[in-house]
Order: C-alpha cells, then structure tokens, then sequence
C-alpha cells in the first residue's frame, strides 16, 4: 500500500525548511560566468553545511542528518519553491558519487571522499557516456591496463556536466575485454586534474556550456580508487544512475510546476491569437495550459508514490524512469506552449526560475530526454523491468 499523506511531523518539518532557506537563500542572481559559477555553487553549500542542511538523507555517520527520503523530497519541493536550480555544480557529488560511494565505496574512500562533497569543497562530475556509448552505456570502450598498483587509461568521455569545474570524476572505464559487454567495466575515482586529462567545454545551442569532453592519455589512477570490485562496475554504475533518478528531480519539477503558473498568468494579459482577447480566452490555448497544468500535478503523484515505495525498500527502483521520462517530455512541451504563446518576445519574458528567458528555456528543454539516459532508454527500461515485457 503507497501512503500519500505528510505527517504532523514531515508538515514541521517542511514549515522549518521553509523558514531557513527564507532566511538564507543566496540573493544574488547566479552568474553565467563559469568561474564564477563554481564558487557561488560551492559557497551555498558551505552555507547549508553551516546551517546544519547538508544532506538530508546522508546517514549521520557520513555527516548528514540520518532522516528519510520523505523528508528530502519535502527539502526539495521547498527548494524548488524558493527559486533555486533544481541542478547545480554540487550535483553530482550529492546525488551520484556520494550515495553510490556510501552504498559500494571502501571504508577508506568513504571517509576520503564523503565530508569533502558535504562541506562544499569539492566538485565531482561524472565520466560516463562515450561519443559511440550514450545510450549504450555498456559498450563503452575508453580502457585502463594494469600496471604495477595503477591503472593507465585511455579514450574520451563526452557530455560531462560541470567537467571544467570539477575535482572529481566518477569515471566508467574498460578492465577486462574478454567477456560481454556488461562484464570488464570498473567504476573508479579519478582525479580530474591528474597529468594526461584535457578538458574542452561544449557551447550549447542555448549559449550556455555547462558540458564539456574530456580526453584521457596515460592518465594513472590508483587501483585502490576502484570502487566495488575490479571488472564489476556495472553494477556500481547501476546503482549511480537509480540515484540519479531518486528524489534529486523533485526541485525541477516544483520549478516546472511555477513556469506553468507564470505562464497561465501570461495568458491573462498578453493578447491572444484573435487579435483581441487575451490568449487565456481562446479555447486552445486554455485547454493546453489546462493540460499541462494536469500533468504536472500527475508527475507529481507519480514523485510520491515511487518516493514511497523506495522509503519501504531502501533502494530507489525502476519506477523512477517512468518519472525521468514523464518530466523531460512535459518540460519539452510547456516550453513549446511558451514559444508558441509568447513567440520572439520569449526573449524578455524573463522571472527567477530563469537567467535567459522562455527562449533559453525552449532550447535547453531538447537536452533534457537526453542527459540521463534517453527517453528512448527509459523507454526500454519500463518495458522490460517494470512492465516485464521480452528485451
């Protein structure tokens, strides 16, 4: 049975967060300005550390405060509502390596690497997908052989959120080419300022270049900064994307959920396609705002129950695809219902939930069935794990 409701406690809980991020939210706009960007990312974590913030759902052990998902979707959803990115530099290293490092990580990586990510210290980033190897994670092909108590790498990763900014990859790497593609992988720790690593930030259609390539020749990595076993990281690396898919969306959809509202707003005001009333009046226009006001509120059902059900396992599940997919192509479609409502004035349409514009927001939505995990992938992913449908 799925529970749906809050609790007195959760309820305190959430008036609490909302009172301390009233309180000490950052103010200033965040700058465009990628060095910039990374100490204002990193300074706010600082800020949430200090403020006893850092990571909701951490074990106390790790430096967190030990309590449920329930209570950081609640942090989220509070998050999202008082303006700030739903996805920032810090991002990785709270949602990817920091869970998959407490659940597969040494008792020496986790003590290495774990208080850096909370205290805001360090960046990490995520070397994953491959220029052949996105979707097809599995057939990776950058390799590392060993030599002595190293591993010598070699290929390209491409994608990279926040690359040029950060500390610490965690990075998908080719061990063993004798079995299938699923066996051989390792999942590791890497040092992104090591000798041999190059960095080249990607400009997106958007203007922006959060993402970047990365090339690796005769790169060492220590063999003890092999998470999990040598040759096993598919696993590890399963583990990191059901994180990625868990509770950390919930900011974005909150913002999703305020962008439809401001656009209904729009549509009070701005003329519609007749020429003389406001657009909210043309039936179309309303039945599509209408829609995506809906939708939202399915998506967010659809949070809660697969956050419910991971509270009772411990482990987020497969579900979390249906939402990922569900998010990025309604994203997709109330940015279109933006351009189509507001046309080239997308460009001044600006609020808090965005630095550059509707328009920016229209090009950047096309990134999002892809970043992740395609929707073609989660596609297959809900057929086959949670439908159970044949490969």
């Amino acid at each position: 049975m799925v529970d749906l409701t809050f609790s007195r406690e959760q309820n305190e809980f959430r008036d609490e967060v909302r009172t301390w991020l009233a309180e000490n939210a950052p103010t200033r706009t965040r700058p465009h300005d990628y060095a910039e960007i990374r100490e204002y990312d990193l300074s706010w974590q600082r800020t949430q550390y200090a403020g006893g913030w850092a990571g909701i759902s951490w074990p106390v052990e790790f430096g967190g405060k030990g309590l449920s998902v329930i209570e950081q979707m609640i942090w989220y959803e509070e998050y999202g509502r008082a303006g700030l990115p739903g996805m920032d530099a810090t991002f990785v290293g709270l949602n990817h390596a920091g869970p998959t490092l407490m659940s597969r990580a040494s008792d020496e990586q986790k003590s290495k690497h774990l208080p850096p990510i909370l205290r805001g210290e360090v960046i990490w980033c995520q070397g994953f997908s491959e220029p052949g190897s996105g979707s097809d994670l599995a057939s990776l092909s950058t390799r590392a052989i060993i030599d002595g108590d190293d591993l010598v790498v070699n290929g390209q990763k491409i994608w990279t959120s926040f690359a040029h900014l950060a500390d610490w990859q965690e990075l998908l790497v080719r061990t063993d080419r004798t079995g299938g593609k699923h066996h051989g992988i390792s999942w590791v720790i890497c040092d992104i300022h090591s000798p041999g690593i190059e960095v080249r930030a990607i400009k997106t259609m958007d203007g922006e270049a959060e993402f970047a390539e990365v090339f690796y020749d005769d790169v060492r990595i220590p063999l003890a900064n092999v998470v999990g076993e040598l040759n096993q990281g598919w696993g590890v690396a399963m583990s990191t994307l059901a994180f990625e898919r868990g509770t950390a969306f919930t900011a974005s959809q909150v913002r999703l959920a305020s962008l439809v509202e401001e656009l209904v707003e729009i549509a009070r005001t701005r003329t519609g396609p007749d020429g003389k009333r406001a657009a909210i009046a043309d039936d179309e226009v309303a039945r599509r705002l209408g829609m995506a006001r809906a939708e939202v509120a399915a998506l967010r059902a659809m949070t809660y129950v697969g956050i419910s059900r991971s509270e009772k396992t411990g482990t987020p599940g497969s579900e979390g695809s249906i939402v990922k997919l569900y998010y990025t192509e309604l994203h997709k479609q109330v940015a279109q219902l933006a351009m189509d409502l507001l046309g080239s004035d997308g460009l001044r349409f600006v609020s808090r939930w965005m630095n550059n514009g509707w328009t920016g927001e229209y090009l950047a939505s096309f990134s999002l069935s892809i970043g992740g995990g395609t929707s073609e992938i989660q596609r297959n992913i809900i057929g086959e794990r949670v439908l159970g449908l044949p490969r």
